[in-house]
């Protein structure tokens, strides 16, 4: 006998929950952190980033609540097409994409409508479709020799590299990076034996050492052909800070030195001196952490760290108790995803990382990077109210 409840009945109301708590910091901050640099308090109100990062949340939850309607299964429908179109909008972006700060990311369609970064979209399709090809290829799996574990990786490379090559080329290091945790994640949770995956660390430590080797003996080509000047500055930058802290790492020694004027509580809401003097560039966007960190101080900064690991262990316990390798994939794909994304984000704030410009995720202000990360909160929303609990495992396989 199993005991069977309905889809609704299995949502998952402290993930929900929890994303209800970020959305409330994330309101506190980016309204702190706005400032006379770009908004014009006069004409537009200090809470026009706000009051747009409102509009924002309500189509992500419209969103969300989309996403969860349906059967997830039905992705496994869409997984070619997604990753063909998500592919195809890339190229186009490389031939004839919109350049921002000479960057080169955004797209529209025919010149009208708004702007868009297909790359924000490609990261959900590349999951969609590194999932579905495991669960083809790993269910009901017998060959785990060397030769059927090299082939696997070969798969997920030859699926994961073309976008992340593509959006490398944009060139945003960023989103390439995240590209690259998917990869990685799918790798992990794919059962490929951990030599081999030691094997890729070997691999990614001797790429590493090659382009040092490259920066330090052939420059030129180095600098022309495999990295651009700004990202080699964040590098400078983020190696020499000291030497480099009224240039190259001026926003990471202003978001340190608001951190820690933070000490224990915090210095009150809005009562910050490098947030409200617009010391730190980019604090509502990139830099937010900044001003929790200051405003709040490590009390703060610890409460949103806290609700950050319970919503990644929420994910976690639903891919783990999902009895669907489809689901599992998919929701492993999405906490690699959300994981590095706060880990590099948190980590360049205060100086371990190099900059990369990328957003925290449901804190940062910011429109299509909102919305998608609704939308992988409604997929994994969607694989636990959709996951079969028996009361008995024998039934589960009878």
């Amino acid at each position: 006998m199993n005991q069977q409840k309905t889809p609704f009945q299995q949502i998952d109301y402290t993930l929900i929950f929890l994303v209800f708590l970020l959305m409330c910091i994330s309101f506190l901050a980016i309204y702190s952190g706005t400032t006379e640099q770009y908004v014009d308090y006069e004409e537009t109100g200090r809470d026009f980033f706000l009051k747009r990062q409102v509009i924002f949340y309500v189509v992500g939850f419209i969103v969300m609540i989309g996403i969860m309607s349906f059967d997830y299964e039905l992705l496994k429908n869409f997984s070619i097409p997604f990753y063909v179109i998500g592919l195809l909008m890339l190229i186009y972006v490389e031939l004839n994409g919109v350049v921002r700060n000479g960057s080169q990311r955004w797209m529209n369609f025919f010149g009208f409508g708004p702007e868009f970064q297909p790359s924000e979209f490609m990261k959900f399709f590349l999951i969609i479709a590194l999932a579905h090809m495991l669960y083809l290829l790993t269910t009901n799996r017998t060959d785990k020799s060397l030769k059927g574990d090299l082939v696997l990786l070969g798969k997920i490379l030859a699926v994961g590299m073309p976008p992340f090559l593509l959006i490398l080329k944009q060139p945003d290091l960023g989103t390439a990076l995240v590209i690259g945790s998917v990869i990685a994640t799918m790798i992990l949770v794919a059962g490929i034996s951990w030599r081999l995956i030691f094997l890729c660390l070997l691999a990614v430590v001797g790429g590493i050492v090659t382009l040092v080797y490259l920066h330090n003996f052939h420059y030129e080509f180095f600098s022309s052909n495999l990295i651009k000047a700004h990202q080699l500055d964040r590098i400078y930058g983020w190696l020499n800070p000291d030497e480099y802290a009224g240039s190259f790492a001026y926003q990471t020694t202003q978001a340190i030195l608001g951190i820690g004027a933070g000490q224990l509580f915090g210095s009150g809401f809005m009562n910050s001196v490098q947030a409200q003097s617009a010391a730190i560039p980019e604090l509502h966007t990139d830099f937010i952490f900044a001003v929790i960190g200051e405003e709040f101080g490590f009390i703060g900064a610890t409460v949103l760290l806290v609700v950050f690991f319970l919503m990644f262990y929420r994910m976690v316990i639903i891919a783990l108790t999902c009895n669907n390798l489809f689901g599992t994939y998919l929701v492993s794909g999405i906490i690699g995803l959300l994981v590095f994304q706060v880990v590099q984000n948190i980590g360049m704030t205060v100086g371990l990382f190099p900059v990369t410009g990328l957003a925290l995720p449901f804190i940062s202000y910011g429109g299509t990077a909102l919305v998608t990360n609704m939308i992988a909160i409604g997929i994994v929303l969607n694989v636990g109210m959709r996951t079969k609990n028996y009361m008995f495992q024998a039934e589960q396989q009878a």
